[in-house]
């Protein structure tokens, strides 16, 4: 297990901001979900969440922090007596896709940019396995690391006041999914029929950081179909283990 140079910064009067190197990488993902596991199972009583991103968690009290220099060496030996185990079990979930043009409303744009066929797009977005980073922005986004740097493109200079949900988009390195109908500044190049957040449910986001992804290109009547079949409860979204 690699040890990282970590920094602490107060954040707030009851919280702290733990960070790694600031970049993209699973080895580090792995890393804070060790740590994160290992400070919720810790004896620090006035601990009242942990939140985490792509390479920082945030670590928040339910007291003000009197003490900041005493809290950062907590933290810091916290990191240092943590233990590299199977923290939880990770699921690897198949995402269907329609990237008819009704949807892919940036593909074209896309398309000619990078000098590729929307069908070189879709296969290429569709062939890799991505990992669930982090779940923020709004209940439910999904920030996927693992795009094709064929498919890097920047966002727009200009967002959108509102796209559908379930739209599935590329912004500069990342790919993801809007839960919900939203403004957005990432291009759209298709739509999944899924539920990624609900409130009716056990656990309202059914994926977390950690697991892998993959989509899975459907025509627009399967896309109908499944549409239906969600409004209506008979859709049962399956998974697997996720390999090690």
């Amino acid at each position: 297990m690699r040890d990282f140079k970590l920094t602490y910064h107060r954040f707030s009067e009851r919280s702290i901001l733990v960070q790694w190197p600031h970049k993209i990488d699973k080895i580090i993902l792995n890393d804070v979900l060790i740590y994160k596991n290992h400070l919720l199972n810790s004896n620090i009583k006035s601990l009242l969440q942990v939140n985490i991103a792509y390479n920082s968690i945030l670590v928040i009290y339910d007291v003000t922090i009197d003490n900041i220099n005493d809290a950062f060496l907590a933290l810091k030996m916290l990191y240092s007596t943590r233990v590299s185990i199977k923290t939880q079990d990770l699921k690897h979930w198949k995402i269907p896709v329609c990237y008819d043009d009704k949807f892919g409303i940036d593909l074209e744009e896309i398309s000619k940019a990078k000098q590729l066929s929307k069908l070189e797009i879709i296969k290429i977005h569709s062939d890799v396995i991505y990992t669930v980073f982090f779940i923020g922005f709004l209940p439910g986004f999904l920030y996927l690391g693992g795009l094709d740097k064929r498919l890097y493109f920047p966002r727009k200079k200009s967002p959108r006041l509102e796209v559908e949900k379930g739209a599935v988009a590329i912004g500069n390195e990342q790919t993801g999914i809007y839960p919900n109908s939203s403004p957005a500044g990432w291009n759209i190049i298709g739509n999944s029929p899924l539920e990624f957040f609900s409130t009716k449910s056990k656990l309202p986001c059914f994926a977390k950081a950690g697991d892998t992804i993959q989509f899975v290109p459907i025509a627009i009547d399967a896309y109908n179909d499944m549409s239906e079949a969600i409004k209506n409860g008979t859709y049962n979204l399956e998974s697997e283990i996720a390999d090690d």
